[in-house]
Formats: structure tokens, sequence, C-alpha cells
């Protein structure tokens, strides 16, 4: 599937084929969208910093748009238990939703990234990570307390290890770095990173 600034969704078949035809949303440029565990949703954020749920099947979309971001949503992400959905924003804030209420679970975060570029919860869902504008990769718990600050490079994507033990991020400095978190005490952390160079 793919999301577009014209502001249409499209499903396609590997060898490149569209499936169907596009799905329109009525916020402006699609910048995000998220598949969630079952394949049956997708989650869309747009230009107007509206979320929209929808139907795999049906290409519609359920209900009302959901509304709280200022900005344009430049991330989503499920939980890996499909009961909550992570936005991030261009407002600063990363926003958490129930997709059965599309209503806000808890108070937005505000992250201290400027721009949101991405969020990713870890494999058990107890934790998610975001990065943006400020090049710093935030960990935060499920009750949205900071868990630890990485000063990294200029960070646009993010994922984790199945594990949960390593976080990867992808740069617009042509690399892709893996970081460890090593406890060292219960308050502090040292972090260890490896750089690798994407080559064209």
């Amino acid at each position: 599937m793919s999301a577009s600034e014209d502001g249409s969704i499209r499903q396609w078949i590997r060898d490149g084929g569209p499936v169907g035809d596009p799905w329109k949303s009525d916020g402006g440029g699609v910048g995000s969208m998220a598949v969630c565990p079952d394949h049956t949703m997708v989650v869309s954020g747009s230009a107007d910093g509206r979320l929209r749920l929808w139907n795999v099947k049906e290409g519609s979309v359920v209900g009302d748009p959901w509304e709280g971001h200022s900005a344009p949503v430049k991330c989503l992400d499920w939980s890996p238990n499909a009961r909550e959905i992570a936005s991030g924003s261009q407002d600063g804030t990363i926003r958490r939703w129930n997709p059965n209420t599309g209503r806000q679970i808890a108070p937005p975060i505000e992250t201290g990234h400027s721009w949101v570029y991405a969020v990713k919860y870890s494999p058990r869902g107890d934790k998610f990570a975001s990065c943006g504008y400020d090049h710093v990769i935030r960990v935060w718990s499920k009750d949205s307390k900071l868990l630890i600050k990485i000063k990294g490079h200029d960070e646009s994507s993010l994922c984790w290890s199945k594990d949960g033990a390593y976080i990867f991020s992808g740069s617009g400095d042509m690399t892709i770095r893996k970081w460890q978190r090593a406890r060292c005490s219960s308050r502090s952390y040292q972090l260890h990173q490896i750089c690798l160079s994407v080559f064209r």
C-alpha cells in the first residue's frame, strides 16, 4: 500500500499493478499510514492534522476523522496487540488513540523534537521510540514518561529488533545505526552504536 500527497491511498500487487480504485481522503495530502497487525484496517494521517481509519476490504473510511493534532501528521504506528495507535506530528506531539473509538487514551506528549518524524512501538508494546527534527531518539514508557535520550544523527526512520534489545535508525546522512542500551545503574545508561554506510 502507498500514500500520497495527492490525497490518495493505493493498493498494489507485487508486480506493481494497482488493485482497484484509489481511496480518496478529504484531508489533503496523506503523509503517513500504518496497517494494523491483522491487516484488516489502515490508519492514515493527513495534512489537515487528522487521522482516518480505513476498512481494507471495503476501501472506505470508518467513522469520522480523529482530531487532536494542530499540524500535519508525519508518522503512525499500531501497538503489537492492535489496541492502540501512536501518531507523531509537525506540532511536536505524540498522541495515542483507541482505534475502536477514535479517542485519545492519554494526554499528548510534548516530545521536544519540534517535528516528530517517526514513532515505533517496541515488540512487547511496553514502550515506544520517537525521533524528529532535533536529531535525538527518545524512548517513552506506556505512561508517557521519558526513559532515555539518544543523541544520534539525522534520523528519519526507526525500528526495533525482534527481541527489543536494539533500536535501528535510518538517516539522510546515508547511514543506518544500531543502538544498544546497556544498564549501568538504576538511573544511567551506556550507549553503544554500530554505524553502517548505505551505498547507492
